[in-house]
């Protein structure tokens, strides 16, 4: 971590004593779906420019080294709400059955510190549990439509839901209904948690109707993996069904129609879109020039959903600074995991590799987070819950597998902080046939572990000398001492997390209904 000078660092620390004893902070905890870091300017400046996100990195932390420990939706969700990995809380992959709501999550250990909570937005937690730990909650069905949602409604946290249908585009509708609720809370002398989670840049990554022409005549520099080979990497790359050239569909590349517009909408959608298809059919492109053309649809689209979420992160912003709320509110961003925009030619997901598992994390919290701070330590999406439970004044359970983060945010990092991070990802057989896999994350190496029977095989990572994490070095003589050191620390964290040696039933599920 870079941390800040002595007489700074002091100033911020008797900052946060003093608002403490005050006051408990709000908490806005703004959550995307597939949100890939390359695509926040914060951390590349790439592809995109998000001022909005980039404002809370500004006035607050940039977490560079924040990992999921199981890089698919539902899973993710449920390590923020439990701050424990798959093994602990249950849910190991989606469509694995529903979310246990009984357990302990830290919306409930908020309300019981005296919190108005709401969530709003992507639920994703399976159609037979409802939110729980909620004043309020308004969610969308499944994974839920870009343009006129229907959702369920517990205006009352009794469990009781009402569908309601809206119009409008989603993520500009969840931004509506996140500061509506914050202005029209029930009770405005006591601290409100809300967790606004968004749809969006989740495929098929359709845009608003502002952003359609957005990027159209630039060219989105290309990534230098996108025509991969996979010749140095396990036989499971190869075998993953997510590639731009040959996994994407007519309707993810907005090539036949798209389902949920009013007769309106699809006016001004075929406007836009229906030329651009006519004069790609015409160009009749095979081979290498039809996978360009293909990577350009899918990032132009998928940036444009991204734009609609920097700006709802903007509302969202002002709106705290312009009814006096700023101050003393911790905003938080993050996504359930990263995304592959084309590298290994690829889209989606679910690997222990860096694009994947590596998620945006940035934090604002005025008098404790000095502003324009970074930081490189492990941290990841199961310190979320003890974070805000010890940022809230709520107890933390033993058997939490995360930790807080608040010394960290506030400059300092406890010695005993994790040098090593493991990773278990479990949805096979699945979407895009990515076989299981776990492993151990250091600050530069990776030991990776393919484990079914037909599938087995070591992956030793060095992203000093592979960057892009394109090699093997496991059976290299010059790496034996080190393939030994991470093989020890792989056993001792899943003794110490208590991982099955046999995953269980739960792993193995017919179908996968909450794609």
């Amino acid at each position: 971590m870079r941390h800040l000078s002595l007489p700074v660092l002091t100033a911020f620390t008797l900052l946060a004593a003093s608002a403490s004893a005050a006051k408990q902070p709000n908490i806005v905890w703004i959550f995307s779906d597939d949100h890939a870091w390359q695509a926040v300017s914060a951390y590349s400046g790439d592809l995109i420019d998000t001022p909005n996100i980039d404002r809370i990195a500004r006035e607050g932390m940039l977490f560079q080294r924040c990992l999921v420990p199981n890089p698919i939706c539902g899973p993710s969700r449920a390590s923020v709400l439990t701050g424990k990995y798959s093994h602990g809380n249950g849910l190991y992959r989606n469509g694995s059955g529903d979310f246990d709501g009984t357990q302990w999550t830290f919306p409930q250990a908020l309300q019981g510190a005296g919190y108005q909570t709401a969530l709003i937005g992507k639920w994703h937690l399976g159609e037979g549990t409802a939110p729980t730990g909620f004043d309020y909650s308004n969610v969308l069905i499944g994974q839920g439509p870009y343009y006129n949602p229907k959702m369920l409604t517990d205006a009352d946290g009794d469990g009781t839901r009402e569908e309601v249908q809206h119009h409008g585009y989603t993520t500009d509708l969840l931004t509506d209904m996140a500061i509506d609720w914050i202005g029209g809370r029930k009770d405005a002398e006591k601290p409100f948690m809300l967790m606004m989670q968004h749809k969006a840049p989740h495929r098929p990554w359709m845009p608003a109707p502002r952003h359609f022409d957005a990027l159209e005549n630039v060219t989105i520099p290309e990534p230098p993996t996108l025509f991969a080979n996979y010749d140095g990497m396990p036989r499971a790359a190869r075998l993953a069904d997510m590639t731009i050239a040959h996994t994407m569909t007519a309707r993810d590349l907005k090539l036949e129609a798209m389902p949920g517009l009013d007769d309106e909408q699809r006016a001004v959608w075929d406007a836009a879109y229906g030329p651009r298809n006519a004069a790609f059919r015409a160009a009749k492109l095979t081979g290498d020039d039809l996978t360009r053309w293909k990577y350009q649809r899918y990032i132009k689209d998928y940036l444009r959903c991204v734009m609609a979420v920097d700006e709802s992160v903007g509302r969202v912003l002002d709106y705290l600074e312009a009814n006096g709320l700023a101050e003393n509110t911790m905003v938080v961003y993050a996504s359930d995991q990263g995304f592959y925009l084309g590298e290994n030619g690829w889209f989606d997901k679910r690997w222990i590799y860096d694009v994947s598992m590596r998620t945006p994390f940035l934090v604002r919290w005025p008098g404790h987070i000095a502003p324009g701070s970074e930081c490189r330590d492990l941290v990841s999406v199961i310190d979320v819950a003890p974070t805000l439970c010890e940022v809230a004044g709520a107890p933390i359970p033993a058997g939490t597998h995360g930790r807080s983060m608040v010394p960290l945010m506030e400059g300092t990092t406890p010695e005993d902080w994790r040098k090593s991070f493991y990773f278990h990802y479990y949805e096979y057989p699945g979407w895009h046939a990515v076989r299981k896999h776990y492993g151990v994350v250091e600050d530069r190496y990776k030991l990776v572990h393919f484990y079914e029977e037909d599938m087995r095989e070591w992956q030793l990572v060095d992203t000093v000398a592979d960057p892009l994490e394109q090699r093997n070095f496991h059976d290299d003589p010059a790496y034996a001492e080190i393939a030994a050191g991470l093989h020890a620390e792989l056993d001792r964290l899943r003794a110490e997390l208590a991982i099955p040696e046999v995953d269980p039933p739960e792993t193995y599920p017919e179908g996968d209904p909450y794609r």
